[in-house]
């Protein structure tokens, strides 16, 4: 049940975490790195339908928001990889009741 107690405040970190996550594929991003770290190229390849400059650009938000950490390894050509943080990782449970609702969401509104 929704409890309005302590709005203002309640508000504000809901807020917060609407604007980190904020977009159709920061989510999913996370969700990619959540397995293993990986490249850029791959993380393209899992979420589908994404853009390379739109990936580019969430990638560096998620980064700003400490979710992602990029590294850059001393190869030729330079090895990029990024991976998911621990503070990333702490979204574990909002990502499962995400799963689970929108199955339900799918078979209420769908019927599939």
């Amino acid at each position: 049940m929704l409890s309005k107690a302590g709005c203002p405040k309640t508000m504000l970190s809901i807020k917060d975490a609407l604007e980190a996550l904020e977009g159709r594929w920061k989510l999913l991003i996370l969700f990619s790195l959540a397995e293993s770290p990986k490249r850029f190229k791959q993380i393209s390849k899992e979420v589908t339908g994404i853009t390379d400059k739109t990936l580019s650009k969430e990638l560096k938000s998620l980064e700003a928001n400490k979710l992602v950490s990029r590294d850059v390894y001393d190869t030729f050509p330079p090895t990029v990889e990024y991976s998911i943080t621990p503070h990333g990782l702490s979204l574990e449970k909002v990502l499962d009741e995400l799963h689970f609702w929108g199955l339900a969401h799918r078979k209420k509104v769908i019927g599939k």
